[in-house]
């Protein structure tokens, strides 16, 4: 792959899709199950309880590329970028998980561990150059020749903020990103785009939560492709529209408004907020996000798997 860092961030909410492109885990615990030779016994003086000493939890700054594992023992990886909220691991295999960045929750060299983000380096100049997404940042690298896969989401919105924080991965990658302009019509597009081998589909569709409209399209375009469908993963978020997974403090608010059922959610965001029209909520919108730490956890997990799905051999 050109992107020097690889892919494949997981944890990903929502309807897990039509293929689940999840790292290798391991069961929690390493060594023997059974009873020490102590077992039972109740030890020390009557009326006393022993006690077993506590861990000593360390801090270790997360520095890109420290290995750390999480405190559950499931994934083991280096560290890709942390900031006070998360931390994002990669595994051997190129496979991303993101964890949320609380005390003692991780280990390192077998030890508790908290960890805190790098200082930022005093000449910008020396940092090293990083994309909108993360990733270390190609330069001079001419964009790939498309692939055959493709990523479509929803609207013109959705590919404007994925191009903002995904475009240079993208470009590099050689993957398109195309709107629909609307969940339903996937099912007639996917077919006529004809998914298979060496030919793979992602999707990424608001509001994919149980019950609702979109996945109930998604579990149609399951049962309408048949095999083919093993070539297609469709992703989404909670989020009603991809503006709701903008975090609200990126566009200086406190919350997103909560519209009532029978207002089409875009107007009346713009109405309550007092942000003029569609458009001019769109440029507010779109103009705040610069990268990855302006959206949502489950935006960003589902557009790394997709991204990952259609460049990441199998």
């Amino acid at each position: 792959m050109a992107r020097t860092q690889g892919r494949g961030m997981h944890g990903s909410t929502g309807d897990p899709g039509f293929r689940s492109t999840g790292g290798a885990v391991r069961a929690p615990g390493r060594g023997g199950g059974g009873p020490s030779s102590g077992a039972g016994r109740t030890g020390g003086l009557p009326g006393l309880t022993s006690h077993k000493p506590a861990r000593e939890v360390v801090t270790v700054v997360a520095e890109p590329g420290l290995v750390v594992e999480d405190a559950a023992e499931t994934f083991c990886g280096a560290v890709i970028r942390a900031d006070i909220r998360e931390v994002v691991l990669e595994d051997a295999a190129g496979r991303r998980r993101l964890f949320p960045n609380k005390p003692a929750a991780f280990l390192h060299e077998g030890r508790p561990a908290t960890l805190v983000p790098p200082q930022r380096a005093a000449a910008p100049e020396k940092a090293p150059q990083r994309s909108a997404s993360g990733s270390r940042r190609v330069e001079n690298v001419r964009a790939r020749t498309a692939l055959p896969h493709r990523i479509w989401v929803e609207g013109l919105h959705d590919a404007e903020v994925v191009e903002r924080v995904w475009g240079h991965d993208l470009r590099v990658e050689g993957v398109v990103v195309e709107p629909l302009h609307g969940a339903d019509v996937l099912v007639e597009a996917a077919r006529e785009f004809g998914p298979g081998p060496g030919r793979r589909l992602g999707v990424l569709v608001d509001h994919l939560v149980t019950g609702s409209k979109e996945s109930r399209i998604a579990e149609g375009l399951r049962r309408e492709l048949g095999p083919a469908a093993a070539h297609v993963l469709v992703l989404g978020h909670p989020y009603i529209d991809i503006w709701e997974a903008v975090k609200p403090g990126t566009v200086g608010i406190r919350a997103w408004p909560t519209i009532p059922r029978g207002i089409e959610w875009k107007r009346g965001v713009c109405e309550a907020l007092g942000w003029g029209d569609e458009r001019a909520g769109a440029r507010r919108v779109l103009s705040a996000v610069s990268s990855w730490n302006d959206l949502e956890t489950p935006l960003i997990t589902a557009m790394e798997q997709l991204i990952d799905f259609v460049t990441v051999d199998p």
